[in-house]
């Protein structure tokens, strides 16, 4: 298993108006993050808010390239963001024990913290499709070009973990700098991690490691 220490490259926050980060996505343009009654964007050039919607916004945030989809207690939300309305819910798998929440070909893939477990979800319905295991509490979850991510929580110590999808093995672990937590978790697609830090109302962005060879990426292909 691959093991290095966290680089910070970027630190937003604390936001006017809110006390904690739960989940985070980035929409290509906006980051989104859920602070529990409302859900805010910000542009990350700037790192000026440009955006509030007044929705329940307990833990995890994703966007599937339209919609925003935000967890709230025991269920899921499907969102216009243009509008703000709630178009429709799902089941929460975890039952209200849910985390972190990602967007990847067409499935929603849902962290129990925990449970510490992954479950990937159908997104009309909410029927478990498969089931991830992990060691550690699980908070944010996220993939990026055909890497499996997700950040822990526990022992007052956070970690962000590559595994494999199919067995829960950790492929790699970036550990976080002392008392740093991770609450949510999304990638820019690229080269960073936008990192939650829950009740600090702040949210760090780490440098993403490159694998050296597209043997030591460990990269998913589904």
């Amino acid at each position: 298993m691959k093991r290095s220490i966290a680089e910070i490259v970027r630190e937003y926050g604390p936001f006017p108006g809110t006390d904690r980060v739960n989940g985070v996505t980035y929409d290509g343009e906006h980051v989104w993050f859920a602070s529990g009654d409302r859900l805010n964007a910000f542009d990350p050039a700037s790192g000026n808010a440009v955006r509030t919607i007044d929705v329940a916004a307990h833990a995890g945030t994703a966007f599937d390239g339209k919609y925003l989809f935000q967890i709230a207690e025991d269920r899921i939300q499907r969102i216009d963001p243009k509008s703000g309305r709630v178009l429709s819910t799902i089941p929460a798998p975890g039952g209200g024990g849910d985390s972190g929440l990602a967007w990847a070909e067409g499935s929603l893939w849902v962290g129990n913290y925990r449970g510490r477990k992954i479950h990937q979800i159908d997104p009309d319905t909410g029927a478990i499709l498969r089931t991830v295991e992990s060691n550690r509490f699980v908070t944010g979850v996220t993939w990026v070009e055909g890497e499996f991510w997700h950040a822990t929580l526990e022992d007052d110590a956070s970690d962000l973990r590559r595994i494999d999808p199919r067995t829960g093995e950790v492929l790699e672990r970036i550990d976080m700098p002392h008392e740093i937590h991770v609450s949510g978790l999304e990638s820019d697609g690229r080269d960073q991690f936008f990192c939650g830090g829950g009740k600090s109302g702040r949210i760090r962005v780490v440098r993403r490691p490159r694998p050296r060879t597209p043997a030591d990426s460990g990269a998913f292909r589904r």
